[in-house]
């Protein structure tokens, strides 16, 4: 499968948004994505494509030498296929290159999944956001990457 990764753009949003409907309970609306591409100077989002189908997307923000990773997306379609690893990949060297000397997440307590692929890219588990989620008050896990 031929992807490429590529920073967002404004096209984008509606795809991203799409994506965030099948993939999370509580998804961002088309207005959240345009505020953080257009408009967040800390925010740092990228999209993979397939074929010109944009089939996952991340973002971050960026603010000072810490790098918060805000979400992490892939089409259900296209999982399995090491998509969120290479999203991921960038996103770290990418501000590593910018300044990070750090990176944090929070991801629910029940996405087995997920938790695994960020200890593949040196995360701990650093804590527990309490009914973090409003949607089901799941807890999140608190991850921080150092180096």
């Amino acid at each position: 499968m031929d992807l490429i990764i590529r920073q967002a753009e404004e096209k984008d949003i509606k795809p991203m948004a799409d994506i965030d409907i099948m993939c999370f309970s509580a998804p961002w609306s088309e207005k959240s994505f345009e505020q953080e591409i257009k408009n967040n100077h800390l925010a740092f989002y990228i999209v993979a494509e397939s074929g010109r189908k944009i089939v996952g997307y991340a973002g971050l923000w960026l603010i000072d030498s810490e790098g918060h990773i805000t979400n992490v997306a892939v089409h259900p379609e296209f999982r399995r296929k090491r998509i969120g690893e290479a999203l991921i990949s960038v996103l770290l060297a990418h501000t590593i290159k910018n300044g990070a000397l750090s990176h944090t997440l929070e991801v629910r307590a029940s996405n087995e999944a997920a938790i695994s692929l960020y200890i593949k890219f040196g995360f701990e588990p650093a804590g527990i956001r309490k009914s973090y989620y409003e949607d089901n008050g799941e807890d999140a896990i608190i991850m921080w990457r150092i180096g």
